[in-house]
């Protein structure tokens, strides 16, 4: 009878030992079936990650890093991937894929951002051209309270057509309390953007970065030879006649540069508190110090300061230190700080005099005496 018993308990032994792995098993073939499926991708991701180089596609190098922001964040900006090669400088984009939110590596394995809303820009960089929008962009993307576009939407000016929805889209997801931004230097001197950008939302705040016109013409005409060697000289283009003088206002080099009659047609549709006008020069010689005017501007506390900066001799405007673990420091590329090709100094004068009254009149509208006379 004893030998009975224990011979009972023994087979009740196997039976519940074959029970548990046949349950497990079960949970296990399960579990595979449901990820194989895809339905795991509806389980929650970790909310806080590291982050390295994340910023938007902006051309051959369009890049600079996160590690120079104060901390990471809850949900951070995850819109932004970057390649090695990418990682080296920054320059102006070339196409609106930047602007595409992508699928960012963790491990190896992709996660898609859902988190955050897609909402119209409280605030557009609208000029000018060859000012230093892009710099002034980078800068204030160093705030963990800025998510940016990279690449140039042009909505206001090239793609109206699209609609607003399609417009909203382009964006990056924000959180609450973040602020959207994009940054399109021609909205500045089209026609129809003030009332397109008031349509959307006359309470967006605008940003003009302006630089003196004289040589933000010759800068412009200096990215132009790059791409068109052939192109004529810089004093056939300024001028109507080399013998009179007289300047050509048809050539957009030229014309970008009439600061006080492109804002008559933006003060039609937004007050002048909706405005700021950041110093092209100061963001290269005080770069924090524009930058707290651009953050108090904007209601963000001054998070981008002198520790973010320096001043590169080689290529003559400020970098961004490099963090922490980078083998260099993050600048702009190389196609900013070209040389400047020789223009005629008498040239250079006819361009000083014909913009003076206008510069007056720009600095009596805008409250600010930019000093370029």
């Amino acid at each position: 009878m004893g030998c009975s018993g224990c011979r009972v308990r023994f087979n009740f032994g196997k039976v519940q030992s074959k029970v548990s792995v046949f349950f497990t098993m079960l949970l296990i073939f399960t579990y595979f079936f449901y990820c194989l499926s895809g339905l795991c991708d509806s389980a929650p991701r970790a909310l806080y990650s590291q982050e390295t180089l994340d910023y938007d596609i902006l051309d051959d190098h369009r890049r600079l890093f996160d590690d120079l922001r104060p901390s990471p964040r809850l949900l951070p900006d995850r819109n932004r991937t970057a390649s090695a090669a990418d990682a080296e400088q920054v320059d102006a984009p070339g196409d609106l894929d930047g602007a595409k939110e992508s699928a960012p590596q963790d491990g190896g394995i992709p996660v898609s951002n859902t988190f955050g809303t897609k909402r119209f820009p409280q605030a557009i960089i609208i000029g000018v051209k060859k000012g230093g929008t892009r710099a002034l962009l980078e800068f204030l993307r160093i705030h963990p309270d800025v998510r940016a576009v990279g690449a140039e939407p042009h909505f206001f000016d090239r793609f109206y057509d699209k609609g607003l929805e399609w417009y909203r889209n382009l964006m990056p997801r924000t959180l609450d309390g973040q602020i959207t931004m994009e940054k399109t230097p021609s909205y500045f001197v089209t026609k129809e953007a003030p009332s397109r950008v008031c349509t959307m939302n006359c309470q967006t705040k605008l940003i003009v970065v302006v630089r003196d016109p004289v040589t933000r013409a010759v800068s412009d005409y200096t990215q132009t030879l790059s791409k068109n060697p052939g192109l004529p000289s810089f004093q056939s283009l300024a001028l109507k006649n080399v013998s009179t003088g007289l300047i050509d206002t048809s050539w957009s080099a030229v014309r970008i540069g009439l600061y006080a009659k492109h804002l008559e047609n933006w003060l039609q549709h937004f007050p002048l508190s909706h405005f700021l006008f950041v110093s092209g020069e100061r963001l290269v010689s005080d770069p924090a110090g524009e930058m707290g005017r651009v953050q108090d501007f904007l209601g963000l506390k001054r998070v981008v300061s002198d520790k973010h900066f320096y001043f590169n001799q080689t290529k003559g405007f400020p970098c961004l230190k490099k963090p922490e673990g980078s083998s260099r420091p993050r600048c702009l590329g190389k196609s900013k700080g070209r040389p400047h090709p020789q223009i005629p100094t008498e040239v250079l004068q006819r361009l000083r005099d014909f913009y003076r009254p206008f510069n007056h009149r720009f600095y009596q509208m805008s409250g600010q005496d930019f000093g370029w006379d």
